[in-house]
């Protein structure tokens, strides 16, 4: 049975969709940090490279999945409604992700933090004022931190949500995946 879409069902969707988003993002970041704790370069890496592709593929899977029972399960739904939902969830998602982000850089060791510092200002040849401004901004850093990742995912989302919301109106309209137009069996194949 379909149900009819309207703005609450379309928040809720998208509420389910953020979260899902959002948890896969999240457990990626946290995967990330244990393997950072772990103190070997070549873990961290590794592992920063593989949970990045299962991220970043993932969510577009995900986008995709949610979108198609958008269209499946409810009645009347236009490109433009699927669209809304994808741009939704990644405001969402984006806002778990986000705060995990924020919350990580504020309970950072401070050790970790002038590390990190050092190695920016070493490789960037920083002066020794450029770097007391640098070590100014480090309380701010979780906020920055919040903001950028935030409007990187809701980007990210967005374009994402664009491109997958036409191609699955685009597939219906053709019958599937790399087909072609359905073909009209009235007609006598020609010889």
């Amino acid at each position: 049975m379909t149900k009819i879409l309207d703005n609450t069902a379309l928040w809720n969707e998208a509420a389910k969709a953020g979260a899902l988003l959002g948890a896969v993002s999240v457990g990626c970041l946290v995967l990330k940090e244990l393997a950072g704790m772990s103190g070997s370069a070549f873990l961290m890496q590794a592992a920063a490279v593989i949970l990045w592709t299962v991220e970043f593929f993932g969510c577009i899977l995900l986008m995709k999945k949610v979108q198609l029972d958008l269209r499946d399960h409810y009645e009347g739904v236009k490109m433009e409604d699927t669209f809304r939902l994808g741009k939704r969830a990644a405001v969402l998602s984006g806002l778990l992700l986000a705060s995990a982000h924020a919350l990580i850089m504020m309970y950072m060791p401070q050790e970790t933090m002038d590390g990190m510092v050092n190695e920016l200002t070493d490789a960037m040849g920083m002066s020794a004022s450029q770097k007391e401004q640098v070590d100014g901004m480090l309380g701010q850093l979780p906020l920055f931190t919040f903001l950028f990742q935030w409007a990187y995912c809701f980007l990210y989302g967005t374009v994402l949500s664009s491109i997958m919301s036409r191609y699955i109106f685009l597939q219906r309209l053709f019958g599937g995946p790399f087909q072609g137009p359905p073909k009209d069996e009235d007609t006598p194949d020609e010889q």
